[in-house]
């Protein structure tokens, strides 16, 4: 730019450099260039303005109480697991990490983390290891009451690790607490102490199994102590002998005598018995031994009566003829086996004629001769050299009596030799067939319940995550459906198993060993599965997407 008193030339040559700067500034190059650096100019601001708003938005103030101790934090984080991660919180599987807003994890919100621990209850009579975050007994069992499970049928054993480490959970934080101990009942008003301090006060010393339980009376709050002692004692029971026969020929049938009585034997079995309050709860053997071997008694009995002989056959052939000529045979059996045949006729005329034959045959009975006729023997020359006539007084024929038989001889029967009785062994106990469950039965928390059981053991634990009411019934609808409330419930169509059907079995280990036989495990998994997932986080919610789902499943 030209100074004052320059002349016009200066001016011209400052208008001509104008000039040449405004062609080079609007170049289509140079248009171009700008045009760019507008543009991310702006996609800087954009974004910068997002980030700025995202940050803004997700950040959030919330209160943060684990166990009892609140903290106010601030946070970036988007789950609330993440934001217990941010903070250092380890979280246990039975822990229980609740949000006062139904959304979660959101600005101006209290996220609770309260550590679980195990105490014993008893569901109708089953001891059941629980994990509970109650603060009292009076609130555990509370919680099996919010959701209408009856009182009496749960108590509480707080002989556990917990109470011996920390002096244990208060019985009744609202109340008094009346204690019952070797058969005295008296009362505590205040019952906002460890079980340890009540008894302290009331000056009950407790021995190293004696047992101490709350439970409920109405609405009176029980603290109660049993005495546990032991005794060995040994029992006698008797041993059946067996009684064995022999046959001694010299008895008559049916005659018995006793060799040898017999005599029982004894086993002796050595118990361990357990009483709680002088009253036996159960016994275990510890040996058990053969005192007395039992002896076998011996009888001795007659023999068995002889059959009665058969008569021996005899055979006779009498023939008479209108004409006057008569025949009779007459056979006789010898016990050598040679057989006599005689024959005698008379005719008419008077001559007679004797045939004796030695030959060992015999005319055979009942006609036989009449069908089937026999020549007659030929006389020998013997025979008719000695051939006589036969004296006879009369022209009747004469028939030779018949020998008497000769008496079967009836064999006597031998002796039957006596043989000694053998000793009895010893028996032995049998072992007891092992229970293939047992494992099992050990490691679970509980083994195999009823639908009852498992339904009141999942009331305490839904109740203390706030799951009454709507949800509760929710809640038992949903796993009506799924399994009907059993342990053993296999998804015929997929691997899913147990009450909850939970698809990965194997995913419930973390909860128990025996996940396939242990109810708790499984109800345990199914409570912290519908609390994890984002979409649920209530059983109501679950049950809505599963009566909306076609085929139904959460």
């Amino acid at each position: 730019m030209c100074k004052d008193g320059e002349g016009f030339g200066c001016r011209l040559a400052w208008r001509q450099s104008q000039e040449d700067l405004m062609a080079k500034s609007w170049s289509p190059h140079r248009l171009t260039v700008l045009r760019r650096i507008r543009v991310a100019t702006v996609a800087v601001a954009v974004t910068l303005a997002s980030c700025i708003a995202f940050g803004v938005s997700t950040r959030k103030a919330v209160a943060l109480s684990v166990n009892g101790e609140t903290t106010h934090v601030t946070t970036y984080a988007t789950s609330i697991y993440a934001l217990l991660e941010e903070q250092g919180i380890q979280v246990k599987t039975h822990d229980i990490v609740t949000s006062d807003s139904p959304d979660g994890l959101v600005d101006h919100a209290t996220i609770t983390v309260n550590s679980a621990y195990q105490t014993t209850i008893s569901i109708d009579g089953q001891e059941v290891p629980f994990w509970t975050v109650a603060d009292s007994a009076e609130q555990l069992i509370g919680f099996f009451e919010a959701n209408n499970v009856d009182a009496s049928r749960i108590s509480v054993d707080i002989n556990n690790i917990y109470n011996r480490l920390t002096g244990g959970i208060v019985i009744n934080a609202n109340g008094p607490v009346t204690v019952i101990a070797d058969g005295k009942s008296s009362i505590v008003e205040n019952g906002n102490l460890p079980a340890a301090s009540i008894l302290d006060a009331k000056g009950i010393t407790l021995g190293k199994e004696d047992r101490v339980s709350v439970h409920k009376d109405g609405t009176t709050t029980i603290l109660r102590v049993e005495r546990v002692t032991h005794d060995q004692i040994e029992e006698h029971e008797p041993i059946a002998y067996q009684t064995r026969t022999i046959v001694d020929p010299t008895l008559q049938p049916g005659q018995t005598r006793v060799e040898q009585p017999g005599v029982e034997g004894e086993r002796t079995t050595t118990y361990r018995v357990t009483y709680v309050d002088g009253h036996e709860e159960n016994r275990t053997v510890l040996s058990q031994q053969i005192t007395k071997t039992p002896i076998d008694a011996i009888v001795a009995i007659g023999p068995e009566p002889e059959p009665e002989p058969e008569p021996s056959p005899s055979a006779s052939d009498n023939t008479s003829g209108d004409n006057g000529d008569n025949s009779n045979s007459n056979d006789t059996a010898e016990a050598d086996g040679n057989g006599t045949d005689t024959g005698n006729t008379q005719s008419s005329t008077g001559e007679n004629n004797t045939d004796d034959n030695n030959d060992g045959t015999s005319n055979t009975p009942d006609g036989d001769d009449q069908d089937n006729p026999s020549p007659q023997a030929t006389p020998t020359p013997s025979q008719s050299a000695t051939s006589a006539p036969e004296p006879s007084a009369s022209p009747s024929a004469t028939t030779k009596p018949t020998p008497t038989p000769t008496p079967t001889q009836t064999a006597t029967p031998k002796p039957t030799p006596t043989t000694p009785a053998k000793p009895t062994p010893t028996p032995q106990p049998q072992p007891q067939p092992s229970d293939p469950d047992a494992q099992a039965r050990a490691g679970s928390r509980l083994f195999r319940p009823s639908v009852s059981a498992a339904q009141a053991y999942a009331a305490g634990a839904a109740a203390q995550r706030g799951w009454t009411g709507k949800n509760w019934s929710d809640l038992v609808q949903l796993w009506n459906h799924e399994s009907g409330w059993r342990w053993n419930a296999q998804n015929p169509t997929s691997p899913a198993y147990g009450i909850p059907q939970c698809y990965f079995p194997e995913n419930m280990a973390a909860y128990g060993k025996y996940y396939r036989d242990d109810a708790a495990a499984q109800i345990d998994w199914g409570l912290a599965y519908i609390a994890g997932r984002a979409d649920y986080g209530s059983p109501s919610k679950a049950w809505q997407l599963w009566q909306s789902r076609n085929p139904h499943w959460y």
